[in-house]
């Protein structure tokens, strides 16, 4: 399929209610990454270790996973347009308060609120671009996948650009930039039909009893724990200028755009889901542990290269999660996330602890162990999940795919 064209007509012909939702959606990615090549800078700034630092990644999505059991039942209740405007106000208002931060105590607490704002906000940005999009489904999705790349492409830019100067500059920015966000989905998008049923708090962690979508979630569980490895830990081992990590990050960044978006479908058509996912994550437990056992220069080169292998299991996880449930998307969706994201957490709270009992190295290895981890349960649950993917395909085809979060 051409990145353009998805057969129903162009993604570049969509109403300014789209664009609205969408270039949101680039900024509220960007709040992910955007600390990144300024973790040294913080922590130098208010003289904290890089452990302190990095549950600035924990807090953030620690909140972000438990939010996925509130999303639903928030935005079937409000609608989505005031479910977006709910969460780029607390965007808005907890990243300036990340710029005042004077401990990092502050500045963690601040990020958790964040992390709420952001899980309300794009976990229900699919769904609106979907209901609002011409072309389709298929468009829509290709738009959301397009913003999640652009935003993780360029939150460490962002990031080291104004960080040079002061490490509270891209936490103004950021707010300025949802606060512009804000004004034009209150002015362009009008309110959305809210669901037939009211989601209940419970109903992702319902959907979990379903064999397929558990395991789904237990294996992206283990993926994200390398992620967030390689996300939080890697710009203490880099030891670079801001503008130097942000332009690794940022080249990360485009790889994980370009082979979420493009590259990852074409593998899925020729050599099938299951098998382009089991081995690009054998393929990310090689790249973390050269990246953690290497010299400077392959580290760099593991880290860029890791943004193309995160981008591929990022869309196959995404398909795998949304296809092999008979629950409705939003909900199987908020049950896998919730689940995922934890690890999230966790990763970025363990590996300079990690460090600590060991060496730098070690943080890398255990990160590589959790990569094959999560191919093993693919391999060993794989006839769940292709039996259950063919079975529900044809169904799911002709339903929206809604509620995912930032794959």
């Amino acid at each position: 399929m051409d990145p353009i064209d998805t057969g129903s007509g162009s993604i570049l012909r969509q109403p300014k209610a789209v664009w609205a939702t969408a270039g949101a959606s680039v900024v509220a990615f960007m709040g992910i990454g955007l600390v990144d090549p300024i973790l040294p800078s913080i922590a130098e700034g208010l003289d904290a270790t890089a452990g302190q630092v990095s549950l600035l990644f924990t807090s953030y999505f620690l909140i972000t996973a438990l939010a996925m059991l509130v999303t639903g039942f928030v935005s079937s209740r409000i609608g989505g347009r005031r479910t977006l405007l709910l969460g780029l106000a607390l965007v808005v208002v907890f990243a300036g308060f990340s710029g005042t931060s004077g401990s990092v105590g502050e500045l963690v607490g601040f990020r958790a609120g964040w992390g709420l704002g952001n899980a309300l906000f794009v976990s229900t940005a699919l769904a609106v671009i979907v209901g609002a999009a011409a072309g389709g489904s298929a468009a829509a999705i290709l738009l959301y996948e397009s913003a999640l790349g652009l935003g993780m492409a360029c939150g460490p830019l962002l990031g080291a650009l104004l960080g040079d100067a002061n490490w509270r500059y891209p936490f103004f920015g950021t707010a300025a930039l949802m606060a512009v966000g804000f004004a034009c989905i209150a002015a362009f998008l009008k309110e959305q039909p809210r669901p037939a049923r009211k989601t209940s708090l419970l109903d992702p962690v319902k959907a979990l009893g379903h064999g397929g979508l558990a395991s789904t979630a237990v294996s992206a569980f283990f993926y994200n724990y390398t992620f967030f490895t390689v996300l939080a830990f890697t710009p203490f081992v880099l030891d670079m200028s801001p503008y130097r990590s942000g332009a690794v990050f940022f080249a990360w960044g485009v790889l994980l755009a370009v082979f979420s978006v493009i590259v990852a479908p074409r593998l899925q058509k020729r050599f099938g889901s299951l098998r382009v996912l089991g081995g690009s994550l054998v393929l990310l437990a090689v790249d973390v542990l050269v990246l953690g056992h290497g010299g400077h220069t392959a580290a760099v080169a593991c880290t860029v290269l890791s943004g193309a292998l995160i981008g591929v299991n990022n869309t196959v996880y995404t398909e795998l999660a949304l296809g092999v449930s008979d629950a409705p998307r939003p909900v199987a969706s908020a049950g896998y996330n919730f689940v995922r994201w934890f690890a999230a957490a966790a990763a970025p709270f363990f590996a300079p602890r990690i460090e600590e009992w060991s060496d730098v190295h070690m943080p890398f290895t255990v990160a590589a162990v959790t990569a094959v981890l999560g191919a093993l349960v693919v391999l060993v649950r794989r006839r769940l999940l292709t039996a259950e993917a063919e079975e529900l395909r044809p169904r799911h085809a002709t339903e929206d795919s809604v509620g995912v979060f930032a794959n």
